[in-house]
C-alpha cells in the first residue's frame, strides 16, 4: 500500500474518533443550597463554598466548563430558604447540596427525584430525612453531625476553663427538633455540674440581642451555643456581644472559636461540604443516593482562643490546653 493511500485510509478510521473527542463536554448542573448569606463578611459561608469548588475541582469537574453551579444563598429566613429551594428543584439540576436541616427540609418538599447530598444536619434519622444511616433509600445521602452525641460535653468543658460560672444559657435555634435532642443533652448535664439552665431559642438576630442582654443581668452566667444560621451570619457580632457582658462561651464547630469565640468542640462543617464533593463526583458517575451511606464525623477538634480568655480575665487550665487540637494566640 502506497504511503499516501494508508494516510487516507487512517484518516477514515480515525475521523469519527477524532470528531467524538472534539465535542465539548456534557455540562452536569449541581444546584448548591445554603442558608449562608453570600456576603464576603460571612466567613462560614465563604470557607465552605471554597470547599465547595476546591473540592469538585480535585475531582476534575470545574465550573463553567463541565459542571455549571447555581447557587442560592438564603440566609437564615424560612421562606426565603422554601423560595430558593422551590427555585433550584425547578432548574432540574443533576444533583443537589444541601447545608443544615431546613434547606434539605426545603429541598425534599419540592422533589422526591433529584439526587440531594445533604450536610450538617444534626440526626437524619430522626429528622425524617433518611430511613436508615446505612441505606439512606431514596434520593438522598449526605453527611451527619449527630451533635447530640456530644453535647453534654460542652457544659463540662465551659466549667473546666471557666469554673466560676453557675448559670448556663443554651442558645439554639427555634424550630429545631435536632437542637432539641441537643438542649435535653445539656439539661441532663447541667445539674451535676451545679449549673442552672436557661435557654434562649431564636428566630432573628434581634432576639439574640435581646436574650443575651437580659440573660447578664445577673452574675455568673455563661453560653451554651449551638451553630446555626443566625449565628453563623452575624459571627463578629455574636462574639462582641459575649465579650461585652462578660459571658464566656462554648461553640460546637471551629470557626467559633477561630474567629474570636472562647472554645469550641465539634465536627468541623466546612470538612463536611469538602467530602461531599466525593459524593456529588459519585452521582455524576451514575451512583443512586440511596445506595451511599450516610457518613458521621470521624473527628471532633477541641479549639481555644487564648485571646478571648485573657478578655475576658480566664486562666485556661493547663489540662484544658494540653487536649486542644488548635489554640489561638
Amino acid at each position: 500500500m502506497r504511503r499516501r493511500d494508508f494516510a487516507l485510509g487512517l484518516a477514515a478510521v480515525l475521523a469519527p474518533r477524532l470528531g467524538y473527542a472534539q465535542q465539548p463536554e456534557r455540562v452536569s448542573r449541581i444546584g448548591y443550597l445554603t442558608p449562608a448569606t453570600g456576603s464576603p463578611e460571612d466567613e462560614l459561608g465563604v470557607r465552605e463554598t471554597r470547599a465547595l469548588v476546591d473540592g469538585l475541582r480535585g475531582l476534575g469537574w470545574v465550573d463553567g466548563r463541565n459542571i455549571a453551579i447555581d447557587h442560592r444563598f438564603s440566609g437564615s429566613g424560612r421562606a426565603r430558604i422554601e423560595a430558593n429551594a422551590k427555585e433550584l428543584v425547578a432548574l432540574k439540576p443533576d444533583v443537589i447540596l444541601t447545608v443544615g436541616g431546613p434547606p434539605l427540609a426545603a429541598v425534599m418538599a419540592e422533589t422526591k427525584t433529584i439526587p440531594v447530598v445533604f450536610t450538617v444536619v444534626g440526626d437524619p434519622v430522626k429528622g425524617g430525612f433518611v430511613s436508615s444511616l446505612a441505606h439512606p433509600g431514596g434520593n438522598v445521602t449526605g453527611f451527619s453531625v449527630l451533635e447530640a452525641a456530644v453535647a453534654g460535653k460542652w457544659p463540662q468543658l465551659l466549667k473546666e476553663i471557666a469554673p466560676g460560672i453557675s448559670r448556663v444559657m443554651v442558645v439554639m435555634e427555634a424550630d429545631s427538633p435536632s437542637q432539641l435532642v441537643m438542649h435535653d443533652a445539656v439539661a441532663a448535664t447541667a445539674p451535676s455540674l451545679g449549673l442552672i439552665l436557661a435557654t434562649a431559642m431564636l428566630h432573628d438576630v434581634g432576639e439574640l440581642d435581646q436574650q443575651v442582654e437580659q440573660f447578664a443581668r445577673e452574675p455568673s452566667g455563661g453560653l451554651v451555643v449551638f451553630s446555626n444560621p443566625i449565628l453563623a451570619n452575624n459571627l463578629q457580632h455574636y462574639h462582641a456581644l459575649a465579650l461585652r457582658y462578660r459571658l464566656p462561651a462554648i461553640y460546637s464547630y471551629p470557626i467559633y472559636a477561630e474567629t474570636g469565640g472562647l472554645i469550641s468542640y465539634g465536627p468541623d462543617p466546612v470538612n463536611q461540604v469538602r467530602e461531599a464533593t466525593r459524593y456529588i463526583d459519585k452521582i455524576l458517575r451514575g451512583a443512586k443516593p440511596g445506595d451511599l451511606p450516610v457518613q458521621q464525623p470521624t473527628k471532633y477538634s477541641l479549639v481555644v482562643n487564648l485571646k478571648t480568655a485573657s478578655s475576658l480575665g480566664l486562666t485556661v487550665p493547663p489540662l484544658v490546653l494540653a487536649r486542644a487540637d488548635e489554640v489561638i494566640e
